[in-house]
């Protein structure tokens, strides 16, 4: 599959936009470069020139010392686009990373379902990795060369026209193999990021059920499975090394011509008297001087295989819109309790009151085969209890999951207080709602970042208060620095009980 350069330049000036000024930093830096790289060889032609003459030592010892001085201000200057370019890259790159990890988080439970954090981790960190030559030097590279070879084939053309106009032949001919070739392993580089996404969350999967695997004895199957995604990934790597190697076949095919035509161009116009041995020379280091900007495009065109494949993948993750939408806050109906926030601007407390839970005819499935809820109707009246008993797999969870919204109903509503869930917000909902999860995810953060999920305005007062009113009050005094105490991953360090009480604290 083919993408449009037009795409490229897009997500290009998306993000440099915010660093326009390091970029055109960067861009004078280039152009300082390539006028450098074009002009050092014109001291070189002028010295061998001179001092074919006879010319003198003076004049032949500053030439040199030119040439000497222009190479390490050269030097100097890449350095300087190097340094840019990478801050460039690692800024754009981040920014990206940060848009699509917030754009999973709004997506719905279907979709995280379907993908393991692990898959998702590879996708919005790996992929996003890729492109960080794209932004500092893929784009940055490409423009620079271009220039340099505009620049050799100007100075030809005021040498000399005729081997001016046989050295742009020449390039021309060689750009357009290259684009040919573009992309010749799009395809197969994108089927290859998407096995490695699959591995990494294989791996994850794995790991977390350590304990399972081997006291099942699943051992063999694991190993199994990895080793046939691995041989995946080897196959399709395989294919794209192949495509890669015809790139750069093309490429040393053209550049033996280039080479022929320097020789045969510099001979034939040397004999005729058109041109002197230094400039003989000059052309022979022009075309070596072209030969690390085709090279360097031939680099950068087998890039673009890979990377193509990752703004492909990347515009997909973009295009993902949850299921589950909220209504615009113009449109939204107000949810019981919302006055609650106003009276808090307003310098009126006003106590929070039971909620009113109405299911009209609520029919769900995860998927089109298997029917979780079916015609569920009932009434709960504010500051009653329902307790739900059923079998496993019978849509105990699920019903919460409708009600905090992490789904809609495939038929029917679901009303609070008279008002339909699908005609509000998700934060005035969640406001009035609390939910304590079956599986409580802690984090590797301390007790006051898990219990406050990282909001410092909670004082730790009302943090320790909640603790003792939990009856964790002897668990909170044992721990060692107290709610600085830090948390293993996953909760490892507590007990399924103490982990349950922590996630009520969080409310």
């Amino acid at each position: 599959m083919s993408i449009p350069l037009r795409q490229y330049w897009d997500l290009l000036s998306r993000y440099i936009q915010p660093q326009k000024g390091r970029f055109i930093l960067l861009v004078v830096l280039m152009l300082g470069s390539t006028v450098l790289q074009v002009l050092n060889p014109q001291i070189m032609r002028y010295f061998i020139d001179t001092a074919m003459n006879g010319g003198a030592v003076q004049v032949l010892t500053l030439a040199a010392l030119a040439f000497i001085g222009i190479a390490l201000v050269q030097q100097v200057v890449s350095i300087g686009v190097t340094y840019l370019g990478e801050n460039v890259a690692w800024t754009a790159t981040n920014a990206l990373r940060a848009e699509l990890a917030w754009h999973c988080l709004n997506l719905d439970m279907g979709f995280h379902n379907e993908h393991t954090p692990g898959e998702l981790i590879e996708r919005i960190d790996g992929d996003v990795a890729e492109l960080a030559n794209f932004f500092s030097q893929m784009m940055v590279t490409i423009f620079s060369n271009g220039l340099l070879l505009v620049g050799i084939l100007v100075a030809l053309f005021l040498e000399d026209w005729r081997a001016g106009l046989a050295f742009s032949l020449f390039a021309a001919a060689s750009l357009y193999a290259l684009n040919r070739v573009r992309d010749i392993a799009m395809n197969e580089q994108k089927i290859r990021r998407q096995s490695e996404a699959d591995l990494f969350g294989f791996v994850e999967e794995q790991l977390n059920a350590t304990e399972d695997l081997r006291s099942s004895g699943a051992e063999e199957y694991t190993f199994r499975e990895l080793f046939r995604l691995q041989g995946k990934i080897l196959r399709i790597s395989r294919k794209t090394e192949f495509k890669g190697w015809i790139i750069g076949n093309v490429t040393g095919g053209m550049l033996a011509i280039g080479n022929l035509l320097a020789f045969v161009s510099g001979y034939l116009l040397y004999s005729s008297g058109a041109i002197t041995i230094g400039t003989v020379y000059m052309f022979i280091y022009y075309i070596n001087l072209l030969e690390a900007p085709i090279w360097t495009l031939t680099h950068q065109v087998q890039n673009f295989q890979t990377i193509g494949a990752c703004i492909e993948r990347l515009t997909e993750l973009r295009k993902l819109q949850p299921l589950v939408k909220e209504k615009a806050a113009e449109q939204a109906m107000p949810f019981p309790g919302q006055h609650l926030e106003v009276g808090k601007q307003m310098g009126v407390i006003v106590q929070p009151q039971p909620l009113e839970l109405t299911f009209e005819g609520v029919s769900f499935s995860y998927n089109s085969a298997d029917t979780i809820l079916r015609e569920l109707t009932f009434h709960l009246r504010p500051g009653r209890v329902l307790g739900l008993l059923g079998r496993t797999g019978s849509g105990k969870t699920t019903l919460t999951r409708l009600i905090f919204r992490l789904y809609d109903p495939t038929t029917g509503r679901i009303l609070v207080d008279g008002t339909d869930l699908r005609e509000g917000q998700f934060e005035a909902l969640r406001r009035r709602i609390g939910v304590v999860t079956q599986e409580v995810q802690l984090f590797k953060a301390s007790v006051r970042d898990n219990l406050t999920l990282f909001d410092r305005s909670i004082p730790d007062e009302r943090i320790i208060s909640v603790l003792e009113e939990l009856e964790l009050g002897d668990w909170f005094h044992s721990l060692p620095e107290g709610l600085d105490t830090i948390l293993d991953t996953g909760g490892h360090s507590l007990s399924a009980g103490e982990s349950q009480l922590l996630a009520f604290a969080r409310i």
